[in-house]
């Protein structure tokens, strides 16, 4: 192991101290099970605690263990995760819980290398839970701790590179408190979250750790944590078609694998259609354009995918293609949409609550 920065060793007690008194009250602390853990830590990947809060809170409701959880429809699922994006997380979460079900007994398991084995579970997260619902000593090293250990370490090595994770993990399981292993871990996660701060600059003169820290002086925040430049996100093009019928908003669904897997969605090409080849699209899906409505636009990213699209809001006649479905307003609220459609699919709902949707009005 690499040798261990002295400030290191005195890390925990302030830390700790600190802790007590600034950490943010959060539903899934109130009562750290497994599942709880679990369940937040999955929904904050990628994802602000704010945003999490309400779609945690309705999780629980409806799925309040993980025997509901396995049992759950997966179009239901979905529909709760909505919004959240990244739905593979939801999926494997299902996967999981009924892993748990048949071959735990329902019982989660306890140690590191047996929550790892799960789906959906890696390191981050196979710590997290071990630590805080089990007390077990074993690191959760996120990007919040990469970021809190470069600053108060010096350490330039690049916080995306496998090497330097590992290295940071093995100097945590040296610090690591053999009484609070967990609150230890989301003291480390809350300090990056709200006082070391990942854009701009962070709240020094409020950090427990300004006497240990390497890059409080002379403003070494700007160039720590060290991070290799991201690949630049592919950019797609699409046009969206908002298709309203007597019957309703037309939905279809996306196939098993890729991108939104089996998601409900907005009928699109690739592309950016002027209107004489959304017409011939229209020809394809053995459709008859009522009325052109509007035109818009909007954009959505992935984590390695930009999509700019062009949408078409119009009215039709009954019928087309087989693959689509159409959804009047009740049915929709079952129907998990993603939020790359967010805008078009407004538009479609606004529309089939005013008079003169139906066929040739």
């Amino acid at each position: 192991m690499a040798q261990l920065p002295e400030q290191l060793h005195l890390l925990p007690e302030p830390l700790l101290a600190w802790y007590g008194g600034a950490k943010r009250v959060l539903p899934w602390r109130d009562a750290p099970t497994a599942y709880h853990v679990w369940v937040s830590e999955i929904m904050l990947q990628q994802t602000r605690v704010s945003a999490v809060l309400p779609y945690y809170r309705r999780f629980l409701a409806a799925l309040p263990d993980v025997e509901a959880l396995a049992a759950e429809e997966e179009g239901a699922l979905m529909k709760l995760w909505e919004g959240l994006g990244y739905y593979n997380r939801a999926r494997n979460l299902q996967k999981a819980a009924r892993l748990i079900v048949t071959e735990h007994g329902g019982r989660f398991p306890d140690t590191y290398e047996a929550l790892l084995a799960l789906p959906g579970i890696g390191e981050y997260t196979a710590g997290a839970i071990a630590s805080i619902a089990f007390g077990r000593r074993v690191p959760a090293v996120d990007g919040n701790v990469l970021r809190v250990l470069a600053r108060v370490t010096g350490d330039e090595g690049d916080i995306l590179d496998g090497r330097v994770k590992a290295r940071f993990r093995e100097w945590l399981q040296t610090v690591l408190p053999v009484d609070r292993p967990g609150d230890f871990n989301q003291a480390l996660m809350e300090l990056g979250a709200t006082v070391c701060l990942p854009n701009g600059a962070p709240r020094c003169g409020d950090c427990p750790l300004g006497a240990l820290c390497r890059a409080s002086a002379d403003e070494g925040w700007r160039r720590l944590p060290v991070k290799r430049a991201k690949k630049e996100r592919r950019v797609e093009e699409r046009t969206v078609f908002v298709l309203l019928s007597p019957a309703g908003l037309a939905l279809r669904r996306r196939g098993p694998s890729g991108l939104l897997a089996g998601l409900w969605e907005l009928p699109n090409v690739e592309g950016t259609l002027d209107e004489d080849r959304a017409a011939r699209q229209l020809d394809a899906w053995d459709l008859d354009a009522v009325e052109w409505i509007k035109q818009l636009t909007g954009k959505h990213i992935f984590t390695h995918v930009e999509w700019q699209m062009r949408g078409y809001v119009l009215r039709v006649r009954c019928g087309g293609s087989a693959d689509l479905c159409w959804t009047d307003a009740d049915r929709l609220g079952e129907r998990a949409v993603p939020a790359a459609f967010g805008k078009f699919l407004k538009e479609g709902l606004e529309l089939l609550e005013e008079k003169g949707t139906v066929e040739g009005s």
